[in-house]
């Protein structure tokens, strides 16, 4: 029942070479010329984009170094709160 089902040897389709392609070279076109004018960098601009860099890089790194610190503080606190309450739980049993 779940045994495949061959067809005989003989109707079997006689394997062939496959026929050579041929090949037809397109000939190169060059893409038009962009009418933009090209980026120049001077000094200037170069000093200009590295500060502006930097100035991100610093004021990015402030921010999540602020936040951290906010964070440490915050986990102090808790701390510091819960030892609190356990110890007037603790003593209030007595």
């Amino acid at each position: 029942m779940f045994t495949p089902k061959y067809p005989p040897q003989d109707t079997a389709p006689i394997p062939t070479a496959p026929a050579p392609t041929v090949y037809n070279p397109v000939p190169y076109v060059p893409a038009p010329a962009s009418n933009r004018p090209a980026v120049q960098l001077t000094a200037g601009s170069t000093l200009a984009l590295v500060a502006g860099g930097s100035a991100a890089v610093l004021v990015v790194g402030t921010v999540l170094v602020s936040m951290l610190l906010a964070v440490a503080i915050t986990a102090a606190s808790v701390a510091v709160c819960a030892v609190t309450v356990r110890s007037i739980l603790k003593s209030d049993r007595r």
